[in-house]
């Protein structure tokens, strides 16, 4: 199998068509249905970037019925698009045998929201009211928001993913995807909610993890690199390229998705540097770093959700990240 060494501009520069060679067939299971949060890997299929490199990746879309984390280990699926960083630390604890390859999201894109004008405008104020909170969201970044800033568990009540008792309610807050649940408020509520993005306030996770299994790493590590690095140059060329074909490949998988809410996505991801933003803006978008991992892990250890004697390294690697793949392709892209 043929596989780049280095990725030039939109892979221009190719002086062997890629068709003289077999591409190297994998799937990519996602966490929820098509939408724009999946765009660069969409884009990635659509535009040839990860033929380009070698591979025929088949995007396997989640959903209520689907659960594409149990089928990574099994070897049903070869790559899985994680949440963040808490499920490979899980990982690690049961010893299941996957890896954390790539960040594609630099920020989680949690947040919480609370009506304008109602008195309830900064960080601090929402330890003063009721919130709006999912199981999950109670049991990872409310521990923290209770350890961190000194939230109280008697504030919470439970989020059914539905916002009419926060559009009801002006002293209520409701937790979010700063993708998702704003756009939903200014359609059914007519109104801007304010928008508290939990990663701007500390929570240091990153989001949208790439994972595969270890002994893919340690047997085809080509695979996993065109993966890594085509989907980044996917996300560079869905974020500041042209993305039309990306964007009717994600309607075509999820017909219900209106061309609306996928702009609505792009804003609010390019706007809060969910993407890209950070380290990502010089190492490429995918970075990690020790560091960064090691500050979120110690921030649940402290908070109680996670073990301390979780061996973190085992929950990435950076082999496959951090070498500006990218970058030079955004800058001739937006000319900056």
């Amino acid at each position: 199998m043929r596989i780049l060494k280095s990725f030039g501009v939109a892979f221009a520069a190719l002086s062997v068509s890629t068709s003289a060679f077999a591409l190297e067939k994998v799937s990519f299971g996602t966490n929820w249905v098509a939408q724009a949060e999946h765009g660069g890997y969409y884009q990635a299929v659509a535009d040839g970037t990860y033929e380009a490199c070698g591979l025929e990746v088949e995007i396997k879309p989640g959903g209520p019925q689907a659960n594409n984390r149990i089928l990574l280990p099994v070897g049903k699926i070869d790559f899985l698009m994680g949440g963040n960083m808490l499920q490979a630390f899980s990982a690690v604890e049961q010893g299941i045998p996957t890896t954390v390859v790539a960040a594609h999201f630099q920020k989680e894109p949690q947040v919480l929201l609370t009506h304008p004008d109602a008195g309830h405008d900064t960080w601090e104020s929402l330890k003063d009211i009721n919130l709006l909170i999912g199981k999950g969201g109670l049991n990872s970044y409310y521990q923290w928001m209770i350890a961190e800033f000194g939230f109280s568990a008697d504030q919470v009540r439970p989020y059914t993913y539905n916002s009419a008792p926060f559009l009801a309610d002006k002293d209520l807050g409701q937790q979010g995807y700063i993708t998702s649940e704003p756009f939903a408020i200014e359609k059914e509520g007519g109104f801007k909610p304010n928008i508290f993005l939990i990663a701007d306030y500390g929570y240091d996770s990153y989001g949208t993890t790439v994972e595969t299994r270890t002994d893919l790493i340690e047997n085809k590590p080509e695979v996993v690199k065109c993966f890594v690095e085509g989907s980044a140059i996917g996300w560079v060329n869905f974020l500041y390229g042209d993305n039309a074909a990306a964007l009717e490949l994600i309607k075509k998988d999820n017909p219900g998705m209106s061309d609306e809410q996928l702009a609505f996505s792009i804003e609010k991801m390019k706007e809060y540097g969910i993407v890209d933003s950070g380290d990502s803006l010089t190492m490429g978008i995918g970075a990690m770093t020790d560091e960064r991992n090691k500050s979120f892990f110690d921030k649940m250890v402290a908070a109680g959700v996670v073990s301390a004697d979780v061996d973190v390294s085992k929950a990435y690697t950076l082999a496959f990240v951090n070498a500006g793949v990218g970058v030079d392709l955004k800058k001739k892209l937006t000319g900056n």
